[in-house]
């Protein structure tokens, strides 16, 4: 039974190079990391050094229902990438847009708490202590003025003699 090769598979919504090595490509979808992807492939038993392409369609399925719980079995909480989520309470690793979706939540609630980090995300400045005085800075550059350099008028050139 041989499987035509796939170049461009579709996984989490978004279209994955099929010519990748499967870490690699688990690894461009937002929320897995290198490390989290072999995981999922160790949970699997499936071969890290296949391409993604040589996958059959039952094993992307696989793959993808490994992460449509928010949960990956046989994996430390400490590998999950949103631990003890504020609502639930609960340990889940998140992938593309619902990572998004949680995280413009944990801002969006820092802003309306009007806590120290919240406030530096509505003005826009740096939120994790970093320096501001003078990395960071947007908008346009200004540099350095200076005065406008004049010729000197000669007086006795421009008058009559006589």
């Amino acid at each position: 039974m041989s499987q035509q090769f796939k170049y461009v598979i579709r996984m989490f919504g978004q279209d994955i190079d099929g010519t990748m090595k499967l870490p690699y490509a688990l690894a461009t979808v937002k929320g897995i990391g290198y490390n989290t992807a072999r995981a999922i492939i160790r949970n699997l038993n499936l071969d890290s050094n296949l391409r993604l392409g040589e996958l059959s369609d039952s094993d992307i399925k696989r793959i993808e229902q490994q992460l449509e719980n928010k949960v990956i079995s046989n994996v430390p909480s400490w590998m999950y990438n949103r631990r003890k989520d504020y609502e639930s309470g609960t340990d889940m690793h998140l992938v593309t847009s619902d990572l998004i979706f949680y995280a413009r939540n944990d801002i969006e609630r820092e802003k309306k708490s009007k806590s120290w980090r919240g406030v530096r995300h509505s003005i826009g400045l740096k939120v994790r202590g970093q320096r501001t005085r003078t990395t960071g800075r947007v908008g346009y550059t200004i540099g350095v003025s200076r005065k406008k350099v004049t010729q000197p008028t000669s007086s006795s050139s421009s008058q009559k003699s006589g």
